[in-house]
């Protein structure tokens, strides 16, 4: 087992730990080329999105052609698409290789996960897969630290670089521990991916552009319009297909489809806030980028060690009221940071919210997992899964976007006028997240069932 959760865990920890490792170096990619801040959303945003889009797509090719082939091609994709991040010469450059990045890493986190539940016996999967959710927590928690100290250290440019080493010993083990499996090969819904990435991609372009041109101008809202009936013809198309990508029944459960729109709404309040937050330190109080990524480990590391706890806390309180308390955590978190941020604050008064934020997120996560896999049939909880993640992936990118899109509306880019859009983009993710809380009034009584 440990062989196979060290072939599996190294790849996920790396593509987890891209993720947030460029927070605390936008700064320095912002001066390298002279980016805007539109640049700035779209080197996160441009990982995200294909990431997001093509999580169940790697499931399905897995099954088909063999998850042991396809995870050790996306890992070679990844670390040459790293090298390729590394030797951009334009931020035009940089977004194209991170967009790659972004879609052979939902390969690899996907089809690692798929692997490490066919190498390992039933009974001792789930110790397996905590682990494997271990090292996908470690390189969240540690990658605006990560990257802070390689920025600082070393180049901007290293933290691309480091993944080159990590992916070839990758691979090597993949090739060595792991044996082909493959699922029940199903059709690939290649007009359902088409359709689902174009229409993420015009809406968060609307979003993104929004902030030059204005909301009401015809430019942004004709994006936007387009992006809303590209989603709709996706919609049709998935209801109409013999074996869509995303089969609508599993959203006739109110659970399901409740507990998918928590899991989006917080992460657009929360990954659309550290975007931020980690570059106020240095923007405007001069920190440099590892202090700036340090600060954050409040937020970052403790659902590290909140959410293991969680799984007694479920069968003792039941799920659905854990992500309750974890969103109000949150949601007061964000209230509480705009309240206190100003061009002065020390960080000893952005300790406690950044640590309330911590704990909200490690108590919301595991059991916003384990509901989303109750509330289907079993033969269904690996879509379940998938969507979720998606759901979750989306947020992302979603957050990003639309919070810096009010952050530039209502402030900019300097010390003088960083906070003036900070705090408007804090309150707003409060109140998606305060949005989030309240739907889950709509969840029954549900306890997640102990394995």
């Amino acid at each position: 087992m440990k062989a196979a959760i060290a072939a599996v865990g190294l790849p996920a920890f790396m593509v987890s730990l891209d993720n947030l490792v460029v927070t605390t170096a936008l700064p320095a990619m912002r001066t390298a080329f002279d980016a805007s801040t539109s640049d700035l959303q779209w080197i996160v945003d441009a990982y995200t999105l294909p990431y997001a889009a093509l999580l169940l797509t790697a499931a399905a090719l897995g099954d088909r052609f063999g998850r042991r082939l396809i995870f050790i091609a996306a890992i070679g994709v990844f670390t040459l698409a790293s090298a390729g991040c590394a030797l951009a010469g334009t931020v035009g450059e940089l977004k194209v290789a991170r967009a790659v990045q972004g879609a052979s890493g939902a390969f690899v986190m996907t089809l690692s996960l798929a692997l490490l539940a066919a190498a390992v016996p039933a009974g001792r999967r789930p110790l397996a897969i905590a682990l494997w959710s271990g090292f996908t927590g470690l390189g969240v928690a540690i990658g605006p630290v990560l990257g802070g100290a390689v920025v600082e250290g070393l180049h901007w440019t290293w933290i691309f670089w480091l993944n080159v080493p990590v992916g070839l010993v990758a691979m090597v083990l993949a090739g060595r521990l792991l044996s082909e499996s493959r699922g029940a090969a199903r059709r690939i819904d290649l007009a359902g991916i088409a359709l689902l990435t174009g229409s993420i991609f015009v809406l968060v372009w609307g979003v993104v552009e929004a902030p030059t041109h204005g909301w009401s101008s015809p430019r942004v809202l004709l994006t936007l319009a387009g992006g809303a009936a590209i989603f709709a013809l996706f919609l049709g198309w998935q209801a109409r297909g013999k074996d869509p990508m995303l089969p609508l029944r599993l959203f006739r459960s109110r659970v399901f489809s409740v507990i998918n729109t928590l899991s989006f709404s917080l992460n657009i309040g929360v990954y659309g806030s550290i975007f931020l937050l980690a570059q106020f330190f240095q923007v405007v109080q001069g920190a440099s980028p590892l202090q700036a990524g340090l600060r954050t480990l409040p937020c970052s590391l403790v659902p590290l060690f909140v959410g293991p706890a969680t799984g007694l806390l479920m069968a003792r309180w039941g799920a659905a009221r854990l992500v309750l308390a974890g969103q109000v955590m949150v949601a007061v978190s964000l209230v509480w940071m705009a309240s206190a941020f100003s061009a002065e604050v020390a960080f000893g008064w952005l300790f406690g919210p950044f640590l309330l934020a911590g704990i909200g997120l490690g108590l919301s996560y595991p059991p916003i997992s384990a509901i989303a896999l109750e509330a289907v049939p079993e033969g269904e909880r690996a879509v379940a899964a998938g969507v979720n993640n998606t759901a979750r992936e989306l947020g992302v990118a979603v957050g990003v976007a639309m919070l810096v899109s009010i952050f530039a509306t209502q402030g900019g880019y300097t010390p003088a006028t960083f906070v003036d859009g900070l705090n408007p983009a804090l309150f707003t993710a409060s109140v998606i997240v305060a949005a989030g809380a309240a739907l889950t009034g709509l969840l029954p009584g549900f306890r997640a069932r102990s394995r």
